[in-house]
């Protein structure tokens, strides 16, 4: 589950990249956030990755 998720993510990540370039139009900024959590329970991980272009915000968490 963790793995298909990374490479979701991964994807994601890739495909903001580019589109963040420029090469087609105005460039977005993309973001990107990452976090581990430790607790009784075991390690966590989780994430976010979204893309900002002027007023427009659009974000995936994992």
């Amino acid at each position: 589950m963790i793995a298909q998720s990374m490479k979701v993510a991964a994807l994601l990540l890739g495909l903001f990249m580019v589109a963040g370039c420029g090469v087609d139009g105005e460039p977005i900024r993309p973001t990107l956030n990452a976090g581990v959590g430790v607790s009784s329970n075991g390690v966590h991980l989780g994430g976010r990755v979204g893309a900002n272009k002027g007023p427009v915000s659009v974000t995936v968490g994992f």
